[in-house]
């Protein structure tokens, strides 16, 4: 696997990997145009995980993409906009290395802190938070919609 910077020709497989998940943040396709625009990338991160093609056989065809992740620079703090892992491709470290990616550019960029927001009900998201370091940073009442929902602030110092 491989992490890398997300291309315009990523968005399709983005938007479909985020209609797999439920809890992701769906976002329009001009949504991840812009995001992947010159004048965005001063201050955003889209990474995407792509599959490597098979060692035993290495003329086969990447296999796509097992996951993405999006963030906002917003000095001195950075934000988790989205992470996303295939549902085929879960519990293999893959959320991980991107997260792991993202606290590195953080720290190239001079953020104090990375933090999000995630859906109270969404168990497993807050698992893998508080696995990784997030500290719970409160609450916002009825922040989702659809079904209404509160949202559970995490932060992460990365300095």
């Amino acid at each position: 696997m491989k992490i890398r910077k997300a291309t315009a020709n990523d968005i399709c497989s983005m938007m479909d990997l985020a209609r797999e998940s439920a809890t992701a943040a769906h976002w329009t396709e001009q949504q991840y145009r812009d995001l992947l625009s010159p004048a965005a990338t001063a201050h955003r991160l889209a990474i995407v995980a792509q599959a490597e093609p098979e060692v035993s056989n290495p003329s086969t065809p990447e296999k796509g993409l097992l996951g993405f992740l999006i963030a906002r620079f917003l000095a001195p703090e950075c934000e988790l906009e989205n992470i996303v892992v295939s549902s085929a491709a879960r519990r293999r470290g893959i959320g991980k290395q991107l997260l792991h990616a993202l606290l590195l550019a953080a720290r190239e960029t001079n953020s104090e802190s990375v933090f999000l927001e995630v859906r109270e009900s969404n168990q497993a998201a807050r698992a893998f938070y508080e696995q990784v370091g997030f500290k719970l940073d409160g609450r916002r009442k009825s922040y989702y919609s659809n079904p209404s929902e509160n949202a559970i602030l995490y932060r992460l110092a990365v300095r």
